[in-house]
């Protein structure tokens, strides 16, 4: 059997090649005419310019975000901070829910966040390992803090009260990555 789908491979692939295998018959006079009628068009992709900090700054700006510059005692580097708005997700007043309601609960939580990630709202989302009174945060990238704790409210383990929210506004550096 082995035998046989090594045979029937090397015989597709010498047919591929055959059959992509131009044809050279004729003059050159007929070769070189068949090539100055064809014109070859290449897609080039467009280059991607980043913005330098203050048209960034002004982006952010005009889109309601608060800002500020850093100066870097050391570098003497500006550094482009930008509000974020961290909010922490902690056990709520109401978790009677069975174990069905619970499970169901959590997949339309988990839900949300994929969401809320996707369309640009939250950039960092997570569950803390202490089992402890605050279960997570998400960091909200948005202008503004009535923005921020409607987008958390609308976590349907807040709706259901299993989870309460505390929003602070945190400053980062825009740009920066976790390490």
């Amino acid at each position: 059997m082995k035998t046989l789908k090594n045979a029937l491979s090397i015989t597709l692939c010498f047919l591929v090649f055959t059959a992509c295998k131009k044809d050279t018959k004729g003059t050159e006079a007929e070769v070189s005419e068949k090539v100055t009628d064809t014109i070859v068009i290449e897609k080039v992709a467009p280059i991607e310019v980043e913005k330098t900090r203050q048209e960034l700054k002004e982006d952010l700006t005009t889109k309601g975000f608060q800002t500020f510059d850093f100066i870097d005692s050391k570098t003497q580097d500006t550094i482009l901070m930008q509000q974020y708005f961290m909010a922490f997700l902690k056990s709520g007043p109401i978790r009677s829910q069975n174990e069905e309601e619970a499970a169901m609960l959590q997949e339309a939580h988990l839900a949300h966040l994929a969401r809320m990630y996707k369309e640009g709202y939250a950039d960092l989302i997570g569950p803390f390992g202490d089992n402890g009174n605050i279960r997570g945060i998400t960091v909200y990238n948005v202008p503004t803090l009535k923005m921020a704790d409607s987008l958390a409210h609308l976590d349907p383990m807040v709706k259901a009260g299993r989870l309460e929210i505390e929003i602070h506004p945190w400053w980062v550096a825009k740009g920066q990555s976790l390490r």
